[in-house]
């Protein structure tokens, strides 16, 4: 089969697959709003930094949705948000006070990580149909429960893997899953910068900036001092994203986008065995992360590793991240920009062939915009949305197991059916959890 000729069949053989990745996996209930073609979806948004604002502009292009409240508990974020709002929304400091508006359809959880599962929750109880973003959860065992949440109380869920609506991402899954590169055994996922020695510095702890409620920040977490990294509002993404009371590294941080793919491509809900290597090094900073890490995921039929360093930016097609799938006809790569598949080679009467076509597909549509529509979409029609909060948390299930991996120092085994540890000490089984500051409690 000439090259030209196997493109065409892709294109051919992915179109019913990627036609098909936005349709309901299955119908929610109704809700208490009956939606007519011309209402508008009225939105708050929990959490104006820079992912929240993000969000706010992709909700507010939408023709039938209206911003109508923004929260932050950090006054200059309040007030970009209600910029970014064209001040046209209303504010306020506590989420609560927008899940007690009943005018309210949907909220969007754009908040530090160990706040999404707490919010989403308890935006479910109310009645608000939630976007929340990656990573969902800091534990697993929050992550079960906001999915309880969502089938309880009927609630459309999306997660922010805005990949899932990426057509090049649909086409490049399309392509594994009908076999285009072959039997896939080995996949690789990875992150490299360097950012040594500093990091992202060692600031001490001070008192908390004009404007700020900390103790309202810091919610569920543990009662610790100001401190500007754990706060990490800045001209970078945040920092707290470094610190193990908030979040999970770039392990959770990334990691969900690169291993959500991986899972959805290869059509798997889980690891079954996890292993982690790594620690801090030689970056000197206050982050509790480490900055060098190997995990290496065990599925039934095939290993799949995720890589971080902070300490070496060199990497593969001269990109810091993106994940390949080496299977016995070729390899995929891909990342954002699009993805090549790069074909393997075999001897045949003295010469070397090909045993797939070598191929290409750009980014061809704005990813993030087209899951917003998604999500809106859903609410509307009460389907299932790409990245429902039940495939959002097992792919970050995946990407906690790592850390809990490594925090713990032991191989662990994972029933990915019963989500529970089948091998694995009180360490492990301690991280699967986490106990909720008073007076926050997490019930469904």
């Amino acid at each position: 089969m000439s090259q030209e000729m196997s493109r065409r069949d892709f294109i051919r053989r992915t179109a019913v697959a990627t036609a098909s990745a936005g349709l309901a996996l299955s119908a929610a209930q109704a809700p208490e709003k009956a939606f007519g073609a011309s209402d508008k979806l009225r939105v708050g948004v929990i959490g104006m930094g820079r992912m929240g604002r993000y969000n706010l502009e992709d909700f507010a292009k939408q023709p039938d949705v209206e911003i109508a409240v923004v929260c932050d508990v950090f006054a200059p974020n309040l007030e970009a948000g209600l910029k970014a709002s064209d001040g046209k929304a209303a504010t306020c400091k506590d989420f609560r006070q927008i899940l007690d508006r009943k005018d309210i359809d949907a909220v969007i959880v754009a908040t530090p990580d160990h706040w999404h599962a707490l919010m989403a929750v308890e935006a479910c109880k109310a009645g608000k149909d939630v976007y929340v973003e990656k990573p969902i959860s800091t534990t697993v065992e929050e992550g079960r429960r906001m999915v309880e949440a969502a089938r309880k109380y009927n609630r459309v869920v999306q997660v922010g893997t805005q990949q899932r609506s990426g057509i090049h991402f649909q086409k490049a899954v399309a392509a594994v899953e009908q076999g285009m590169i072959g039997k896939v055994s080995f996949v690789r996922t990875w992150n490299y910068d360097n950012n040594y020695p500093e990091g992202i510095g060692n600031a001490p702890d001070s008192s908390p900036p004009a404007g700020l409620d900390w103790e309202m920040w810091l919610g569920p977490a543990p009662k610790v001092a100001f401190n500007t990294n754990r706060f990490g509002v800045g001209d970078r993404w945040s920092t707290f994203r470094y610190f193990w009371d908030y979040a999970g590294g770039f392990m959770t941080d990334w990691g969900v986008h690169l291993m959500d793919i991986v899972q959805w491509a290869m059509k798997v809900d889980g690891p079954s065995a996890i292993s982690s290597g790594g620690g801090k090094f030689y970056i000197q900073d206050n982050a509790e992360t480490p900055d060098t890490l190997q995990v290496t995921f065990e599925y039934p039929h095939f290993i799949c590793t995720y890589e971080n360093r902070w300490d070496n930016g060199n990497s593969m097609y001269d990109k810091s991240y993106g994940i390949e799938f080496h299977g016995t006809d070729g390899t995929l790569f891909i990342d954002r920009s699009g993805f090549k598949l790069i074909p393997e080679t075999t001897e045949r009467n003295g010469k070397r062939v090909d045993r797939t076509a070598s191929m290409a597909m750009p980014s061809v549509n704005e990813d993030h915009f087209d899951h917003v529509r998604n999500f809106v979409d859903c609410v509307k029609s009460r389907q299932r949305p790409v990245s429902d909060i039940e495939i959002g948390h097992r792919s970050t299930s995946a990407c906690l197991l790592g850390n809990v991996a490594l925090r713990s120092q032991q191989r662990i085994v994972w029933d990915v059916a019963r989500q529970q540890l089948t091998v694995g000490d009180e360490r492990a089984k301690r991280l699967l959890g986490r106990e909720y500051r008073a007076p926050w409690k997490l019930v469904v």
